[in-house]
């Protein structure tokens, strides 16, 4: 691929339209193509964490978007985010699009009662980018991971007040582990084979419409930036800030929930009909009723 943004093969089975491409790097405010450098590379995954939104929505309403990358890219140029496999994926597509050297990898998340386990469920996407001389972890889809690449290498990486693991993974395929213990999920493992877009399409359609799947339960957006992540889980606002303390606020209002989905998580909201946003602020009230109902029963405050 050349920095000309043309439509032609990428890595991963196509490319995207030029507009759709366009619009995407638009939306990371770039208003032309930048040269496929580390620079380039760190801006971009800061840009795409800051504008472009973890978010469930349309599994939630359930229409659950594809994962072809190039139907990913063109809903970001629309003002639409995702999940992982959206997120990662279209960054992949339009880091490759630029010239980068990109790898995709089957990963899996733990959360914290089972961060010691060392298997790979396959229910993450990961990358990996090799520029200027240099082998970078990149994730733009975790939500709250870090805030820019970290190198690939073994060690401690801080951003900021944030500190990253990397260490290999050990077992029986070579691989690497990632660890931040500050996160609610504070572990991905991921194999260092290569991996494509079909490696995930089953594992998306479990995880996009199977009544127990977390996202499919959950509403949840988030938003990373250098100082900390903005994260709405159904209708609690967390602010999780290291320096300054982290804050909660509970959304009492349909307008006060959308004045937040559309401005602190810039999320489109054109796209979604006045019957859209009816039915997805009644399932997120049902669903906060609910967890409040559960908390009352188990004696929490």
């Amino acid at each position: 691929m050349t920095s000309g943004i043309c439509t032609g093969p990428a890595g991963d089975g196509g490319g995207a339209p030029a507009e759709d491409i366009g619009g995407y790097l638009r939306r990371l405010g770039f208003v032309r193509p930048p040269r496929p450098t580390a620079e380039t590379l760190f801006a971009l995954q800061r840009a795409h964490l800051e504008r472009v939104p973890y978010e469930n929505i349309d599994i939630q309403l359930g229409r659950p978007p594809g994962i072809d990358p190039a139907l990913s890219a063109r809903r970001f140029a629309a003002g639409h985010g995702g999940y992982c496999f959206h997120l990662n994926g279209a960054f992949a597509l339009l880091l490759e699009e630029l010239g980068f050297d990109v790898t995709r990898h089957v990963a899996g998340v733990l959360g914290a009662a089972d961060r010691e386990r060392r298997d790979v469920s396959g229910d993450h996407l990961a990358l990996t980018v090799r520029v200027d001389g240099g082998e970078f972890f990149v994730d733009a889809g975790l939500g709250d991971g870090p805030h820019e690449p970290l190198p690939l290498r073994a060690g401690t990486h801080r951003q900021g007040a944030f500190a990253y693991g990397l260490e290999p993974l050990g077992g029986d395929a070579p691989g690497w582990r990632y660890t931040n213990e500050a996160a609610p999920c504070p572990v991905v493992n991921f194999l260092s084979a290569p991996a494509s877009t079909a490696d995930f399409e089953a594992v998306h359609a479990r995880l996009s419409t199977a009544e127990d799947s977390g996202f499919v339960r959950t509403f949840a957006m988030l938003r990373r930036d250098a100082d900390g992540v903005d994260a709405l889980r159904g209708r609690v606002l967390h602010r999780i800030d290291p320096v300054k303390g982290n804050t909660e606020r509970v959304l009492e209002t349909p307008d006060a929930f959308w004045s937040v989905v559309g401005g602190v998580f810039g999320r489109d909201l054109d796209g979604l009909t006045g019957e859209d946003r009816a039915a997805l602020w009644e399932r997120v009230d049902r669903a906060h009723e609910a967890w409040l109902a559960s908390r009352a029963e188990a004696g929490g405050p």
